[in-house]
């Protein structure tokens, strides 16, 4: 495998490059703050951008270690920063990396997440070596399984009761999706065809 890093990605409508400090603001007031992007995630919704500042800093500073893989989604039009998407956890011996991500209620519904998530798949196992990736999601949030359906990964299974939601306390399924590399290169998981015309390059400075 390939340690390469949060190295900056584009599609045809985003750019995924790491997280700054800088960003504070506009993650606070996009979705950082949002009860409702928050709701079926494993984090609070932050009530001061104080925090948020700290937080971001502390990304931007992670992201030097080509070990971390871990984007701000920019909307390319008005370079606004829009949703956030990382490896929460890999296992290198074995090529596995879990992702998770989440996106400005603004820009739901118009296959932005599905967009960004294909460009870090590709980059993932074309660049970085990966042979599995994988992503979980609650099954009262059939959206977000939607978005990984349209990258190709398969349904493996259910964990049941297997998390307990921080807004609501009750414990909820988790639905466990995945795609390996030789299913994405054969291009023969659902529409992943589709998914894989999206562009991808390094954008180099353009941001």
């Amino acid at each position: 495998m390939n340690q390469l890093g949060s190295k900056i990605l584009g599609t045809q409508r985003l750019i995924l490059r790491p997280f700054r400090a800088s960003d504070a603001e506009q993650a606070f007031g996009n979705w950082m703050s949002d009860p409702a992007v928050a709701h079926f995630l494993t984090w609070t919704p932050h009530k001061d951008v104080s925090f948020t500042r700290k937080l971001l800093a502390a990304w931007e500073e992670e992201a030097k270690s080509p070990d971390v893989y871990h984007w701000a989604v920019v909307w390319r039009e008005t370079r606004a920063v829009i949703g956030d998407l990382s490896v929460v956890s890999a296992d290198r011996r074995s090529g596995r990396a879990e992702v998770g991500y989440c996106l400005s209620r603004a820009f739901r519904g118009r296959g932005v997440m599905t967009e960004a998530l294909s460009a870090a798949i590709g980059y993932l196992f074309r660049e970085a070596g990966f042979l599995r990736i994988e992503a979980k999601h609650a099954a009262g949030n059939p959206a977000s399984g939607r978005v990984m359906e349209k990258c190709g990964m398969r349904t493996e299974g259910t964990l049941r009761k297997y998390f307990r939601l921080l807004s609501t306390g009750e414990l909820t399924d988790i639905v466990v999706r995945a795609v390996l590399r030789e299913e994405w290169e054969r291009g023969a998981c659902g529409d992943e065809r589709a998914a894989r015309k999206i562009s991808l390059h390094l954008c180099g400075n353009e941001v």
